[in-house]
């Protein structure tokens, strides 16, 4: 088959082949992943997607525990969420379904498709690339659903309860279309499934000489900015929600520092064992 052929040894075309089974895997694992969604609406929309916008869910709970605990006040604690969620257009049911589908489809399959397109290229690596990227898969699926899971339990119910209460006059109801709803939900998942990569992005970086752990200690300050701007602009503007999405990402940057050096100071030690036998000779 030509997606087992050696691709050192491969065409142009040979490799297109290749390439063309891969996508085909990995898009036909998002669209088996798609379609259980699409006939389990019941628990996709009424359990996952809809479970934010409601008193009971998971976030809401503790933070009503966690302020009797601490301070003995039912401050935190939410009974209703001010909003309703409603469709305006005919087919506006229809299309959330599917497009809920197709993006908690792409969630699921994520690790697989990632798979897939690492497959083709990693015979494409040195023996020694391989083996410094060995278990790439594991981690970037890792940290992606780990995104995935602290928009979905911290930073979405922050959000929309942020939304929900926020009036610009008694006069003005929060009625939500589903289209605007799904949309912010899904967003804010996938920002920061997608976020939680850097320290992936990094190491990748740091290996190709790229970046150094000086270059991101010089512009530390620098990052932290860039990170506040960019909880400001996947949140609302509510510092809370803000500092929630921005201390992750200053742990990942602090991790990916760490990340950073231990792979310079790999690549040092390489050029160094490599530079003995020259010394050994003058």
């Amino acid at each position: 088959m030509p997606a087992d052929q050696p691709q050192a040894e491969m065409s142009f075309l040979d490799h297109l082949e290749a390439f063309r089974w891969h996508i085909v895997r990995a898009i036909s694992a998002v669209v088996v992943c798609s379609i259980i969604a699409f006939v389990s609406k019941d628990f996709v929309f009424g359990t996952l997607i809809l479970g934010p916008s409601r008193s009971d869910f998971w976030f809401y709970q503790m933070a009503c525990q966690l302020g009797q605990t601490i301070a003995d006040s039912t401050g935190f604690c939410i009974e209703k969420l001010p909003f309703i969620i409603q469709s305006r257009k005919m087919t506006g049911q229809f299309t959330m379904h599917i497009t809920s589908s197709i993006v908690l489809g792409i969630i699921v399959a994520f690790p697989y498709f990632f798979w897939e397109m690492w497959r083709f290229v990693s015979p494409a690596l040195y023996d020694n690339e391989k083996k410094t990227s060995r278990g790439a898969t594991f981690f970037v699926s890792l940290l992606f659903m780990s995104g995935v899971l602290f928009g979905y339990y911290i930073v979405a119910p922050i959000s929309i309860h942020f939304l929900a209460n926020y009036q610009v006059d008694v006069s003005v109801l929060n009625e939500f279309d589903i289209t605007s709803y799904v949309s912010t939900l899904t967003m804010l998942v996938l920002s920061c499934g997608l976020m939680f990569q850097l320290p992936m992005v990094i190491l990748f970086m740091s290996k190709a000489g790229i970046i150094t752990p000086q270059l991101l200690r010089k512009y530390r300050k620098i990052a932290i900015v860039v990170i506040l701007v960019i909880g400001a602009f996947i949140t609302p503007p509510d510092p809370i929600s803000q500092l929630l999405i921005s201390i992750p990402l200053m742990l990942l940057y602090e991790m990916s520092i760490h990340i950073s050096v231990i792979v310079y100071k790999r690549k040092l030690k390489k050029e160094k064992a490599l530079e003995k036998p020259g010394d050994s000779l003058n």
